[in-house]
């Protein structure tokens, strides 16, 4: 099928799992390793998402605007059946903030911990909001290096949350999958309570290393393709000039993987996980269609 085809063609509810919207204007949080110098607007992604065919995505709050949601929800109120909302805030967060967050399309909070010290998760005051959050249905979403992942799951499964982990679980790009953090990682698969996001392989691989190939293959055998996730990561943060979103959406095609996985990784599974309403949705594309496509 080729792409005149494609485009006269409804959009598919295929679900981008991992994207950020910002302006360079806005307020940045204290302590940031990023600054912006550009902005990534919602009406710029959502033409994106027309463009590759995707039905719906999730806004996750960039780490350097910290704690201030307030873009990531005026972009969830502009589209409340297309988008859902990871959001970051503080262990002393409010409970009418939570109620507001959960309002407008928010469904977890992310720990981005890459470069910072290392919060005790598994002590107050966190344990209180994780109990909290508990009560709203929400999971935790964590970025950090692989190395330190494990105590930090553990703590968040023994508080009954789910867990979703980013990029792959960021392990170390010059030990890729033979990083013994990325070996941990894959022991959760078992849990039934962890989700990883197929995503930013560019932030912890080298070029043309295979890493997102060997990856892939090994988390599908341990979690299963209702346990993973993909994610464009657009606008691809600090590595703008390395790659794009078609060039992400090739990376995961040219993996060659079986329909029904696909399908799940770029479907069922966010689908099911992040609540869109099936009712919602726009007419369905088989995962056919997405192995076919040119980019």
């Amino acid at each position: 099928m080729n792409d005149s085809a494609l485009t006269a063609q409804p959009i598919s509810p295929f679900i981008d799992a991992h994207a950020h919207v910002f302006s360079r204007a806005l307020p940045l949080a204290d302590g940031r390793r990023y600054a912006p110098s550009y902005d990534a607007t919602l009406d710029t992604y959502l033409t994106l998402l027309d463009e590759k065919n995707f039905g719906h995505a999730v806004l996750v709050q960039p780490s350097f605007l910290g704690t201030d949601n307030s873009y990531l929800l005026e972009a969830l109120t502009e589209e409340p059946s297309r988008l859902r909302g990871v959001a970051v805030v503080s262990s002393d967060v409010s409970d009418d903030e939570l109620a507001h967050l959960k309002e407008r399309g928010v469904t977890g909070i992310r720990l981005n911990l890459v470069g910072q010290p290392l919060p005790e998760v598994g002590a107050a005051p966190w344990t209180t909001l994780w109990r909290r959050l508990s009560g709203l249905g929400w999971h935790v979403e964590l970025h950090r290096n692989a190395s330190d992942l494990t105590p930090l799951i553990d703590s968040l499964l023994e508080a009954g949350l789910p867990v979703v982990v980013d990029h792959f679980g960021r392990p170390d790009p010059d030990k890729g999958t033979r990083d013994p953090g990325f070996e941990d990682l894959l022991g959760f698969g078992a849990s039934g309570r962890v989700w990883v996001k197929i995503s930013g392989a560019y932030r912890c691989s080298e070029p043309g290393s295979g890493f997102v190939r060997d990856a892939t293959e090994r988390l599908l055998d341990q979690f299963g393709a209702e346990r993973l996730m993909w994610g464009s990561d657009w606008p691809h943060t600090q590595f703008e000039h390395a790659t794009d979103f078609g060039r992400t959406l090739s990376t995961l095609r040219e993996l060659g993987l079986d329909p029904a996985v696909a399908n799940a990784i770029l479907r069922s599974t966010p689908r099911a996980f992040y609540g869109f309403d099936k009712k919602s949705a726009r007419i369905s594309a088989p995962a056919t269609q997405f192995l076919q496509r040119t980019s």
